[in-house]
């Protein structure tokens, strides 16, 4: 290392372009994913109050949403759907034309180029609102594991026979990857990756998600499935189990709080990792900038850079079509 004066930082920081030209972390649009809410009806548009610029979408709204988004440069959509009805079998889940189908169709009909992955989850879809399937005894209520496996490797496989791209579990079930990609195997779709929810941690951020997607619990939470926040080193044994069981890539959610997280897990795997900038993360930016007291798109941009310079190759964030057009050169 040099020393001052010979060694001087700030002879690299005199222009724009000087900086730009020893910049360590590139941030594109290439980076960018975008979630989105489909329900059923047309020209719906349900704002989501608690997540300003957000929408419930009818599947003709989703399809003009993605373009403008994939106009911009966004170059893939992460699915959530939103049912009529809900049961205790998540049967709208899987169904041939539940919602996520119906949208996936869609979407790869009018605009084949956009990468659509679907969220495989099954809290949107049960009455009780968890993520698996309930058990209730005297002792009091438990989310059985194993039994939720088989609803979502066949909900994972009617969204990659309607046509997704890529499937991503959320569900945080012990096995759900092995069993996922044994089913998309056993019916012949062995190039379809598996975006696994990796290190999912049972987090306060997601409170408005829980507004968008209608999948409050209706008791309980959802802490003896998701991860707990204190816990570093199992996230690692996480994102381990899940690659071992045939994961493609691998998420931490949410980001901007587990920074920490996405820099080991992309330090020690090397896998492709996805940072997921979740609703309440959106929705305080939004606050802010509402009240004039951050600059809006400086603060997003430079948080999405942080996941960037953590380890994340993919940004799955609300403001993905803004921080494209944001992105854009001139």
């Amino acid at each position: 290392m040099g020393q001052f004066p010979a060694y001087r930082p700030r002879r690299l920081r005199q222009s724009a372009v000087l900086r730009r030209l020893v910049s360590e972390t590139q941030l594109s649009a290439e980076h960018l994913v975008l979630p989105l809410f489909v329900r059923n009806g047309r020209r719906v548009r349900r704002p989501i109050a608690a997540m300003p610029g957000v929408f419930q979408l009818s599947p003709d709204e989703l399809v003009r949403q993605a373009a403008h988004a994939h106009q911009a440069g966004v170059p893939a959509v992460l699915l959530f759907g939103i049912p009529d009805t809900k049961d205790d079998r998540a049967s709208g889940d899987y169904a041939p034309k539940g919602i996520v189908q119906t949208a996936v169709r869609l979407l790869k009909r009018e605009l084949p180029r956009l990468l659509v992955i679907t969220d495989v989850c099954l809290c949107e879809y049960m009455a009780h609102g968890h993520c698996g399937i309930v058990r209730r005894t005297q002792a009091g209520v438990r989310i059985l594991n194993d039994p939720t496996l088989k609803l979502l490797a066949r909900t994972a496989a009617s969204h990659v026979e309607a046509g997704a791209d890529v499937v991503a579990p959320s569900d945080m079930m012990d096995g759900r990857v092995r069993a996922i990609r044994q089913q998309l195997d056993k019916l012949g779709f062995t190039e379809t990756p598996i975006l696994s929810y990796a290190a999912k941690f049972a987090s306060a951020f997601y409170g408005p998600f829980r507004e968008a997607a209608e999948s409050a619990p209706k008791f309980g939470d959802r802490r003896s499935y998701q991860m707990d926040p204190p816990n570093a080193a199992e996230a690692l044994r996480e994102v381990a189990l899940d690659l071992q069981e045939g994961a493609d890539m691998v998420m931490v959610k949410p980001a901007l709080a587990y920074l920490d997280i996405i820099y080991r897990v992309k330090t020690q795997f090397g896998y492709p990792t996805a940072a997921y900038a979740v609703s309440a993360e959106h929705a305080m930016i939004k606050a802010a900038a509402t009240n004039g007291w951050i600059d809006e798109r400086a603060v997003t941009l430079e948080s999405l850079l942080a996941m960037r310079r953590a380890g994340a190759d993919i940004l799955i964030t609300y403001a993905a079509a803004e921080a494209a057009r944001w992105l854009k050169p001139g």
